[in-house]
């Protein structure tokens, strides 16, 4: 019985387009969620399948000994692609002339992903057995002999390399590489029991197949075995990827805030339209049961149409924007899965807990209004519903971004909106409290239209203060990102890096990149040592930390050390005076935190079997994603000047380069130019490496500029949602003030004040959260720089006052040209 009326009355409010409202908030939040959960989705994918060619695969396995078959057998279970390679350092000859060479054998199959760079092109293949390929600089320091001795074997050199996949970025690792196929490598007889080698193992193959290997295989992996992804260390977009990810998973969260703002407001309207229903249900004699199962149904059917027109506008808008990628991007196809049991788990946690104490009111009803329209039944328990609404709100953004940091700054960002609702919002509803029902002033009216309607304007408010905030708060981070990365990489990002520097090159060096107009940074000397001590402690390795041993655990090999006079580049003071006096040192911050130093703290370093002590002076920020030399701990001159020393710089070469004649040269030409005069520098070529980079972070610049647009669609249909909330109670308003005899232009001016009062306390509203979720956002996930919108505070209320002001008037338009006859009849 209860079905049946529950069917009726759903298809009745459904044709008289009493639902629309309720059902287009269900469907905006159903569509937000799914539409950018797979949008966002194919864009991580994309992102980390563009940015894994860095490492040549998806996954590696970096160890000293070989793998445990073992792991290999899940890989093959699993269906993954894998290659076996080796890495070392060997000396190779070619005549009287001989090199230390950083041997890659590789197995067959590599690379998994990306391409071998050659002089003469792109390519796939291997060396053939007995042939070796070249890294430029082996050449040009060998003479470019035809054929070289690197153990018991001689290997022909065939072809020279310009770059491989996963050739990384380490300018201290400054050997020439040689790729020789792994077949070839027991020929040499270098590799004998004790040899230090790495082992590295490239795996490839969809997502599901890597979560489900991570998943099997570290487990069985030892302490000195490391797993390698494009989002560790040693890739060098690991910075890019996770903020690029981060604010993907932000924007899908803010979306679904959007969602459940936009159900709360429609949650609120929907019970609000039945309470006359159940007043005249319990009038004939309906019990508590039979009306809580018929709107339980109705809310059920209401829920399930939603989320059925949600999940097709999810997918169609997936399907709208994968139309503007580019085809690498659009090439990548994560499942669907996820984002529709997401859209699906939206609906319905949202629409029913939202609804939850609006439909307790709506049963509380009772059947004395159908006489007296003002009772309302339950007044009590508003607390129940803020903590349901909190508590949707966070279980569903925690669901989607599984990060408790992004979920607390939504739910705390949230919180303080309220507060602020409770406090400035109420004080300035109020404001009008005296003004009565004045008519001849539009200005007065508007004011005693937002006394009167205080309870449902602070609700409006929330709709569009909290649309605000989202806009603002991913505006900001997207162009705080973008101009982060552009900071990272210029124009004239370098593209070659100078190691290997003899102190008396430095001059000549200097002089040669100066006649050439060659852009470069300062040369940093680079002293290798370790550091012993801290405050006279001594510091143990991780390795014995894991057997057991007590102590401060240290950096468990020798660091790359410099000094200088002047803060460098990219660097940031944080704390302290940088190095003032002789035995001063600066440390960077991320290793401060990590071995608990301060300022003042005493550091002992060995160098050479030599120790000595410096103070901490300083704490310095590092911009790591640049390419230009940065370090640890840099000293003064004084404190490093009894050691032996090299120097390193980088610089940035165009195509086409000025030379000291006033002729053009091509970059190789340069290049060439500077080996012949300083034979003994080792010159790194990253060029091929920062386009790559380039092109990655422009990938994720149109992701963000994609997902901003969702959220601006998103919050422009809360907007539109939130301001057909109040237009019965407007309608029957504006009767009565006909009826009294104002006139059409008093109202309209009165009700387009309103709205833009309504929109200017929203903008300010949203400014003062929006800072405060910026500055926890920065702090806590993005790692970003910290400063003011002062902009905002002016713009943002403006434009508050005057979007709103469109919205409400626009929505009022027909009600404002009605007949004083015509509404009291449409009422």
């Amino acid at each position: 019985m209860e079905w049946q009326i529950a069917w009726r009355l759903f298809k009745r409010e459904l044709a008289q387009g009493q639902l629309i409202l309720i059902v287009l908030a269900i469907t905006l939040a159903v569509l937000s969620v799914t539409g950018l959960a797979r949008v966002s989705e194919r864009l991580q994918v994309a992102i980390n399948g563009e940015a894994s060619n860095f490492i040549a695969a998806d996954r590696i396995i970096d160890s000293p000994v070989e793998l445990d078959s073992q792991v290999l057998t899940v890989a093959d279970e699993l269906g993954l692609a894998h290659v076996t390679n080796m890495q070392f350092n060997s000396m190779v000859y070619s005549g009287d002339k001989f090199q230390l060479v950083t041997v890659k054998a590789v197995g067959e199959g590599y690379p998994l992903k990306g391409d071998i760079e050659l002089s003469n092109g792109v390519t796939r293949a291997l060396p053939s057995k007995g042939q070796a390929w070249f890294e430029n600089r082996l050449g040009g320091l060998l003479g470019y002999p035809k054929s070289i001795e690197l153990g018991n074997s001689e290997l022909s050199l065939t072809e020279e390399i310009s770059r491989l996949p996963d050739a990384g970025f380490n300018p201290f690792a400054s050997s020439p590489v040689l790729l020789i196929r792994l077949d070839d490598v027991a020929a040499t007889g270098i590799i004998q029991p004790g040899s230090r080698v790495t082992y590295l193992y490239q795996f490839t193959g969809n997502a599901e197949q890597l979560t489900a290997f991570e998943l099997q295989a570290k487990p069985l992996l030892n302490n000195s075995q490391r797993w390698v992804d494009v989002q560790s260390g040693d890739s060098p977009i690991a910075s890019a990827v996770q903020r690029a990810e981060r604010f993907l998973l932000l924007a899908s969260l803010l979306g679904i805030a959007l969602a459940c703002a936009a159900i709360g407001i429609a949650a609120q309207r929907y019970c609000q339209r039945h309470y006359d229903v159940v007043a005249m249900l319990k009038t004939f004699g309906a019990s508590g049961k039979q009306i809580r199962v018929l709107f339980g149904l109705h809310l059920s059917l209401v829920t399930l149409l939603g989320i059925v027109l949600g999940l097709l506008g999810g997918l169609l808008l997936d399907i709208g924007i994968t139309a503007f990628l580019p085809p690498e991007i659009a090439a990548y196809s994560p499942p669907y899965l996820r984002p529709v049991l997401l859209g699906v788990s939206t609906g319905l946690i949202s629409a029913f807990m939202f609804s939850a104490y609006p439909l307790m009111r709506l049963l509380a009803i009772p059947p004395l209004r159908v006489l007296q329209r003002q009772l309302e039944g339950l007044q009590l328990g508003m607390w129940l519903h803020l903590l349901l609404s909190l508590a949707a709100m966070a279980l569903l953004g925690y669901l989607y971004s599984r990060s408790l940091a992004l979920t607390m700054t939504v739910v705390l960002a949230v919180l303080l909106l309220g507060f602020l609702l409770s406090v400035l919002g109420f004080v300035m509803i109020r404001f009008g409290h005296g003004i009565g029902m004045k008519t001849t002033n539009p200005f007065q009216l508007a004011l005693a239209g937002l006394r009167r309607r205080a309870r449902q304007n602070a609700v409006q408010l929330v709709g569009f203060s909290s649309a605000l905030v989202l806009l603002l708060t991913i505006l900001a981070l997207r162009q705080d990102l973008l101009n982060e990365w552009q900071k990272q990489l210029p124009e004239n990002a370098p593209n070659y890096f100078l190691v290997n520097i003899a102190p008396e090159d430095a001059k000549p060096l200097n002089d040669f990149l100066s006649l050439n107009h060659i852009n470069a940074t300062d040369i940093y000397p680079v002293v290798r040592g370790r550091l012993t001590h801290i405050n006279d402690e001594e510091l143990i390795s991780g390795k014995q930390a894991e057997n057991g041993a007590e102590g401060r655990v240290g950096i468990s090999r020798e660091l790359n050390l410099t000094y200088r006079d002047t803060l460098p580049p990219n660097n940031k003071l944080l704390e302290g005076k940088f190095n003032q006096a002789a035995d001063d040192v600066s440390v960077e911050s991320g290793v401060a935190d990590r071995l608990g130093i301060i300022l003042g703290d005493k550091l002992t370093y060995s160098i050479d079997n030599q120790s000595f002590s410096v103070k901490v002076a300083s704490i310095r920020q590092v911009q790591w994603e640049t390419l230009q030399p940065n370090f640890y701990m840099i000293f003064t001159p004084e404190a490093l000047a009894p050691f032996a020393y090299t120097s390193m710089a980088s610089f940035h070469l165009n195509d086409a380069q000025l030379a000291a004649d006033g002729s053009l040269l091509s970059a190789n030409q340069v290049v060439l130019q500077l080996i012949q005069q300083f034979p003994t520098i080792s010159i790194i070529d990253v060029g091929a490496m920062v386009e790559q980079l380039r092109q990655i972070i422009d990938q994720v610049s149109l992701s963000l500029s994609l997902v901003l647009a969702l959220v601006l669609l998103a919050s422009a249909l809360v907007l539109i949602a939130q301001t057909e909330a109040g237009m019965a109670t407007r309608q029957r308003e504006l009767a009565v003030l006909r009826t009294f005899g104002a006139s059409g232009w008093l109202l309209r001016a009165s009700t387009g004040i309103e709205f833009a009062l309504l929109g200017a306390i929203a903008g300010l509203l949203a400014v003062i959260v929006a800072e405060f979720a910026l500055y926890m956002l920065k702090t806590q996930v993005f790692e970003l720089v910290v400063y003011m919108h002062w902009p905002w505070w002016a713009i943002t209320p403006v434009a508050g006052a005057v979007i709103v002001a469109i919205l409400g008037v626009w929505r009022c338009r027909q009600l404002l040209n009605m007949s004083c006859s015509e509404m009291l009849k449409a009422g």
